[in-house]
């Protein structure tokens, strides 16, 4: 491989009649090109590495910071559009835009800054994605983490105009969220939970009432903005809104065909309608919206998937039918209610504040710490909505050298009030970041109050088979067993070792936590 770049040169030295260093040249370190690299491959030092995500929006790999600088420099190459395993995802927008600045605000703190490149598949449901990633490459001094939020209102207001520009902001922002706690190509009946914690439910209902205030906007904006709103904004709420209500629909009427409900036929009815919905927003989209401006471009596939490749057109998910005389129980008004032990416990200590264990679990978003530890230079920082359910909390800046942990170290503290001791077990929400860090792998530590710190490699299992399960749920769980010798207050330290961890929720399973996508719901604070 290394005869044949030098082949090349020397063609591009021929042809040019000048040294091949005065001709700009890039490798592209995609897939398994980046595994010759590991294995020792290297080409001349004007050459520029472009690095690449894992085309799931993840980095694979970040030059060291002691590294010799390179001539040629570093670039990335991104996604925001794939074919390929574990699924393809080309319908709509997935791209939460804070992620994608947390990943190239590492690659450009990493000294990765002479080409930017993004993969968007088709352009038109990419404008929002697209016009961020360019609006950071161009100047990444000057979105920084506390402008980040800005950026949708600006955004809108430059396509839209003022009256509306928040509220189609927070349409952007919570839409595009939506779609990346799973990519609509990978939802299915099975995904949320019917039965624990109001899952699929409160899912679906929150893209409703999404769907709806969007809607209300179409009707009230100026008519000179209806269309660009259509296609930017309301469609993909809408579409993603039914989308998720017909996987419900159709997880509805299996459980209520077990149980021989007569709501059966009434769901398959109602997700058959749905279906049906979801080819009506299509059609409008290609052939009657701007008088057919836009035509196929809402043409792609997305519901009846097999395997990774797409259909080759949407078929409706199988539902069931009962004859009348398989009906054993009458109807019942479809919707599950979960009652869950929330009632702060009385006996509380008078100067305790902090989560509250019920149920038999903690629950906590990252972002609500009791306390954030810093150490000189190195601070904790919330980055806003990055998280399935919340923010992420990583520490800054990010081009450091592992931190050697000391009682003075940098960690965030979770205050916490547990009835009961025994083993228990941490669940470790992050983000789904690679080793970038020349595959060594990134840690982190936990302990709970003054006990002894466990130090965890966040990347220890290296399998496809974990890779797929991150990358199509956009989260990186581990669990780490731990005991806690008495009931009462506590306090789970969570240590900073390496930049590029990103902790979005901690939940606390002491024999009550149950099966559930998104986690359970945050608990009590006191």
């Amino acid at each position: 491989m290394e005869h044949i770049v030098k082949d090349q040169r020397k063609i591009i030295n021929d042809v040019t009649g000048k040294p091949a260093a005065e001709t700009p040249q890039l490798w592209a370190l995609y897939k398994e090109v980046q595994d010759y690299y590991d294995k020792g491959m290297r080409v001349d030092d004007d050459i520029t590495l472009l690095l690449c995500d894992d085309n799931w929006g993840n980095i694979r790999k970040l030059p060291s910071l002691d590294a010799p600088k390179r001539v040629g420099g570093y670039g990335i190459y991104y996604h925001y559009d794939y074919v390929g395993g574990p699924r393809n995802y080309k319908w709509l927008n997935t791209n939460n835009i804070n992620r994608v600045w947390e990943q190239m605000h590492l690659a450009y703190n990493f000294d990765v800054k002479n080409i930017w490149i993004v993969n968007v598949g088709d352009i038109k449901p990419m404008e929002y994605p697209i016009s961020f990633f360019l609006d950071y490459a161009w100047s990444p001094e000057t979105w920084t983490l506390e402008k980040l939020p800005a950026y949708s209102k600006l955004w809108a207001e430059q396509n839209f105009g003022m009256p509306y520009s928040n509220e189609v902001a927070e349409f952007l922002e919570k839409y595009s969220k939506f779609n990346a706690r799973c990519k609509p190509e990978l939802l299915s009946p099975e995904t949320y939970s019917l039965e624990n914690y109001n899952e699929f439910e409160t899912v679906v209902n929150d893209y409703k009432n999404l769907a709806t205030q969007a809607q209300t906007v179409y009707e009230k904006i100026d008519t000179a903005y209806r269309a660009a709103y259509y296609q930017l904004v309301l469609f993909p709420i809408l579409a993603c809104s039914n989308l998720n209500e017909l996987y419900y629909t159709v997880a509805l009427n299996k459980k209520f065909y077990k149980t021989g409900s007569a709501e059966t036929n009434a769901l398959a009815d109602k997700a058959e309608a749905l279906f049906k919905r979801d080819a009506e927003l299509s059609t409008y989209y290609n052939q009657e919206l701007s008088k057919g401006k836009w035509n196929h471009f809402a043409d792609q596939t997305h519901i009846g998937y097999t395997y990774w490749q797409q259909p080759e057109k949407n078929s409706m998910p199988e539902v069931e039918r009962l004859s009348p005389d398989k009906i054993q129980t009458p109807a019942k008004i479809i919707g599950l209610i979960i009652h869950n032990d929330k009632k702060l416990n009385k006996n509380l200590p008078t100067n305790f504040h902090g989560f509250i264990e019920s149920d038999g679990y903690v629950s906590m978003e990252a972002e609500h710490f009791t306390r954030a530890i810093d150490k000189d230079n190195i601070k904790w920082k919330i980055i806003p909505d990055i998280g399935k359910t919340g923010g992420g909390v990583t520490i800054f800046p990010v081009n450091i050298l592992p931190i050697n942990l000391s009682d003075k170290s940098p960690r965030l503290e979770y205050d916490l009030l547990l009835k009961d001791s025994g083993e228990i077990k941490i669940q470790a929400y992050l983000s789904p970041t690679l080793e970038f860090n020349g595959n060594k792998g990134l840690s982190f530590a936990i302990s709970f109050d003054e006990e002894k710190v466990q130090i965890i490699e966040m990347h220890k299992d290296k399998t496809q088979k974990e890779w797929n399960t991150m990358v199509a749920q956009n989260i990186k769980s581990i669990i780490i067993p731990m005991n806690i010798k008495k009931p009462g207050k506590h306090t789970l330290k969570f240590w900073a070792i390496d930049s590029g961890v990103v902790l979005q929720k901690i939940v606390i399973d002491l024999g009550g936590l149950k099966s559930s996508y998104l986690g359970p719901p945050e608990s009590n604070r006191k």
